[in-house]
């Protein structure tokens, strides 16, 4: 009897490190929203564009450090993007105007395509056998989402120490730190004969199939959700929940202020999508991936809308951050695998980022308009019921995908 591969390898603890680092890095900036705006008597609306832009950036990025991965291997394609994550982070640090954050912060959004999904997950998924790849995805993934945990509020902490520049110079260390990993990045590459065909043509062929435009459309809602939840949440939280009581649980919990409930509520949201994300690496092995998405995203739907109902208290926080971060990043490795599954593995860092260009403009509009509306209308209401509709949008369009191997990929 043939032994089973091992689930847990090398290159997936050392993935899962990068992902972690790299995540706990971008899911912090919506805790500097106010202390910059405070500083500098900016608008809400431009560090937003920063954020907006850095999400843009990632998303342009995205396919092509995966195409740098495919050329050249992974690891000198993760060394780049690292070094570029902490260039962009120390010259944000000494950023004084709007054009200057908003510029900076396009070099932070190429170095998280360089150390984020594209890149790692596809490293992840050759290195995996049949049989674990959809959960070895799903781990990597929720250690994007381990990062989330600690991010936001070791942000929080380091400001009552230092400076923001000086927390920026911090978090550059931190990423070239992760860099120490790579050693245990040994994954097979792509050989020489699949490289053949150019990836033009195999980007051609995929659009031309329905079910990759789905694809490509459904994950948008994702991005505008997650990146308008990350970028705005801590400041919404703090300006629009009800007061913390004290003596209550919370406060004996040492979250006094609706400020550290914001940094919280980015932290559990992440934690409970650990749990979830390994729940949909669980479940992608054994049920349709599509139905699992469409699932997911109606979930995600009526969590949003019954949330902005209802007053927001810091009770309705807390259930928000736990039921929307049990589906929060349960998408990543149902659609990476959903990809990997139609087309194959050789491209799927190429074609898995092009997908993730998609949910990458809608981060950019949902940071984006985040803040424009907030400095229009003074809250967020009716950016957040775009936010809803988009993710019943996306809920119907993954129904009629056909999930089967295309014969040439197969």
């Amino acid at each position: 009897m043939s032994k089973s591969a091992p689930l847990i390898t090398p290159v997936l603890i050392a993935g899962c490190i990068i992902m972690l680092f790299s995540f706990a890095i971008r899911a912090s900036f919506g805790v500097f929203q106010i202390p910059i705006a405070d500083e500098f008597g900016w608008a809400r609306a431009e560090f937003s564009m920063a954020i907006a832009i850095q999400n843009l950036a990632w998303g342009i990025g995205q396919p092509i450090f995966g195409a740098i991965a495919e050329r050249v291997t992974d690891r000198k394609a993760i060394i780049l993007g690292a070094i570029i994550y902490a260039i962009g982070l120390v010259l944000s640090a000494g950023a004084t105007t709007p054009g200057a954050m908003q510029a900076y912060n396009i070099l932070i959004g190429f170095g998280i395509a360089g150390t984020g999904f594209g890149v790692i997950l596809a490293v992840v998924g050759r290195a995996s056998s049949d049989e674990n790849r959809s959960m070895s995805l799903a781990i990597a993934t929720a250690a994007g989402s381990a990062g989330q945990v600690v991010g936001a509020p070791l942000a929080e902490y380091l400001m009552t120490m230092m400076t923001w520049q000086m927390v920026f110079v911090v978090f550059a260390g931190i990423v070239l730190a992760t860099l120490m990993c790579l050693p245990m990045m040994r994954a097979p590459e792509v050989s020489k004969v699949e490289l053949e065909r150019s990836i033009g043509e195999v980007v051609k062929r995929a659009f031309r199939d329905p079910s990759y435009t789905m694809i490509f459309l459904g994950f948008f809602s994702c991005g505008y959700q997650l990146a308008f939840v990350t970028a705005h949440f801590p400041a919404f939280v703090t300006e629009l929940c009800g007061p913390i009581a004290p003596g209550g649980m919370l406060y004996g919990l040492g979250i006094t202020s609706t400020s550290a409930l914001g940094a919280v509520a980015i932290s559990l949201i992440g934690l409970a999508n650990i749990a979830g994300t390994i729940a949909a690496g669980w479940a992608g092995k054994r049920y349709s991936k599509k139905y699992l998405l469409a699932g997911i995203y109606t979930g995600r739907t009526i969590i949003a809308a019954l949330f902005i109902m209802f007053p927001i208290t810091p009770m309705s926080v807390l259930l928000f951050s736990f039921g929307m971060g049990a589906l929060w990043l349960a998408t990543v490795p149902l659609t990476s695998g959903l990809v990997a599954h139609i087309y194959g593995l050789r491209y799927m860092g190429t074609l898995y980022g092009i997908v993730f260009f998609s949910h990458q403009l809608g981060s950019f509009l949902g940071v984006w308009l985040g803040g424009k509306m907030y400095d229009i209308y003074g809250d967020y209401t009716a950016v957040w019921w775009v936010g809803v509709a988009v993710g019943a949008f996306s809920a119907l369009i993954h129904l009629p995908i056909k999930e089967r191997a295309l014969p040439a990929a197969a």
